[in-house]
């Protein structure tokens, strides 16, 4: 789930306006964008990117392995399930208000098929310095700069703010990973922890994590058993139980879920939780006995 910038990217919707506007970012900053799927402009070209009527006829031509939606609610079970059948093994799917039942159908076709899932409802993939999968601003050098610290996060304007402030702080990311905000992801936190724990260059990890499901505390047991620094943001520390906040995952039942409960997890865990995104780049710069990862020691 992290990308390189030998991946080779389809893109489904291509030539809608969103399509559009992020396949021409995408391409500039350096992504291997190697084709787009929209059976009515079969045959042309959009954005110089080849124009194909199916993914499968995509995969074959092009040998894409990674795929990103820019498709409908509507129709997005079967964009997804179709790419998946191509033998696409990455499917970054940016859809929100996809219906419950068809992100199941599109998890068990997943499986079916050893498709990794990221999303729904996220805003994408960022390889600093290679390439960037989706809709974050890869191409703002004051938010995303070449460096050691590994981001995962659930919203991608919470995202955004981290690692502006780590930049600011002198840290540059290694990858970042938005997971997504729907209640039933392809990738969770800790799947995200473990492929940044795994990754050379990712020094330290930040969890960017809010109210809502399991998966923070979940990912606290993985962070148990690193060696690598992790601090964490939770968002959602005033909100009232029982109610939905934001994401479509954010609602806490039960003792499991709340702000209290995942901080105490990841705390006891050995994860640094800051109060505020501001605070992490420091929480960072002071486990860390490694001076690459210090402000003063990144390039």
């Amino acid at each position: 789930m992290i990308m390189r910038r030998s991946s080779k990217v389809i893109v489904l919707g291509i030539t809608g306006r969103q399509g559009t506007f992020w396949t021409e970012k995408m391409l500039a900053y350096g992504t291997q964008v190697v084709a787009g799927v929209n059976p009515k402009r079969a045959g042309g070209r959009h954005c110089d990117v080849p124009i194909f009527a199916s993914t499968a006829q995509a995969v074959r031509d092009t040998g894409g392995d990674v795929a990103v939606m820019f498709i409908p609610p509507a129709t997005a079970r079967e964009a997804a399930v179709s790419a998946m059948e191509a033998g696409i093994k990455h499917l970054v799917v940016l859809t929100e208000h996809i219906p419950a039942q068809d992100v199941m159908a599109m998890h068990a076709a997943a499986a079916r098929h050893g498709t990794r899932i990221v999303g729904p409802n996220t805003a994408g993939l960022v390889t600093p310095g290679e390439c960037f999968i989706g809709i974050m601003p890869a191409f703002v050098p004051s938010v995303f700069k070449p460096g050691h610290v590994g981001v995962i996060s659930r919203s991608g304007s919470l995202g955004t703010l981290v690692c502006l402030e780590l930049t600011r702080s002198g840290l540059g990311q290694s990858a970042f990973i938005g997971i997504g905000g729907d209640p039933m992801l392809g990738t969770t936190t800790r799947d995200a922890l473990a492929a940044l724990d795994h990754d050379p260059p990712t020094e330290a990890v930040v969890i960017v994590g809010e109210i809502g499901g399991t998966m923070e505390e979940d990912a606290a047991d993985y962070a148990r058993t690193m060696r690598k620094p992790v601090a964490a943001f939770i968002a959602g520390a005033a909100s009232p139980p029982g109610k939905k906040m934001g994401h479509a995952g954010a609602i806490v039942t039960g003792n499991r879920g709340g702000y209290a409960s995942k901080r105490r997890a990841l705390e006891a865990a050995g994860v640094i939780v800051a109060d505020t995104p501001a605070e992490i780049a420091h929480a960072l710069s002071g486990r860390n006995p490694r001076p690459r990862l210090h402000a003063a020691g990144v390039s």
